[in-house]
């Protein structure tokens, strides 16, 4: 009975400021709307794919151990191909050929590189907000990537699987993720905010007001009457 009596009291106390519970919620999932629509430019990601190391060949039990040693040994090198892929050199050299006009710096910051499943399979991603142009850079550093790796390492190990695209639809903003997290959001701050109003309100304005706060029964009240004048 005491937890239905406390339920009760919390629905009257939302009845009570209903229109912030709305309100907010409604209001920052429309600002958040807002901003995702018209004012984030969408961010396009282009990838490629590429296959590290030599080839193995099936010989016989012997052959097979040493083919599974090659494995693992491409899988550690694709860590190190990650970190070429990301060097200065390969950058400035993409830049310069595409006549970009950012810095390395900004560059690195939208290159990802992946390694696809701990296998000897690279995943290299760029974002931009053009789509061509993030295919454009994807497929430039995988070429001096290729380049760079033969030159370091003398072997020709490195093979382009799949080509980047331009791609049709942008990997962020998620408009719609967005505006459920603002509203979701909205709603948190607008019930602890109508709570935190009850509790601050120390205002008595009806008969179970009183008997809650001195604890005792009230004898009698004064009617509130309005009278229309003529």
């Amino acid at each position: 009975m005491e937890q239905e009596l406390d339920l009760l009291q919390y629905w009257e106390v939302l009845k009570k400021r209903w229109i912030l519970v709305v309100s907010i919620p409604i209001l920052a999932g429309l600002i958040s709307g807002i901003i995702s629509f018209y004012v984030l430019k969408p961010v396009y990601q282009a990838s490629t794919t590429l296959i590290v190391g030599k080839k193995t060949t099936d010989n016989g039990a012997q052959q097979q151990l040493l083919d599974y040693s090659v494995l693992m040994a491409n899988q550690q090198l694709a860590k190190t191909y990650g970190a070429i892929v990301k060097s200065r050199t390969v950058e400035e050299n993409v830049i310069r050929i595409l006549n970009l006009s950012v810095k390395p710096e900004v560059l690195d910051n939208n290159i990802s590189v992946d390694q696809v499943k701990s296998t000897e399979v690279l995943e290299i991603s760029i974002l931009d907000q053009n789509p061509y142009l993030a295919a454009q850079i994807a497929n430039a550093i995988t070429e001096e990537f290729s380049q760079k790796v033969i030159e370091i390492k003398k072997v020709d190990s490195v093979s382009i699987l799949d080509k980047a695209v331009p791609p049709d639809k942008p990997v962020k903003p998620n408009k719609e993720l967005t505006i459920f997290i603002a509203f979701a959001v909205g709603f948190m701050i607008s019930m602890g905010l109508v709570f935190l109003l009850e509790f601050l309100d120390n205002t008595l304005r009806t008969q179970k007001d009183v008997e809650k706060i001195l604890g005792l029964p009230v004898l009698g009240s004064i009617p509130y009457y309005k009278i229309n004048s003529l």
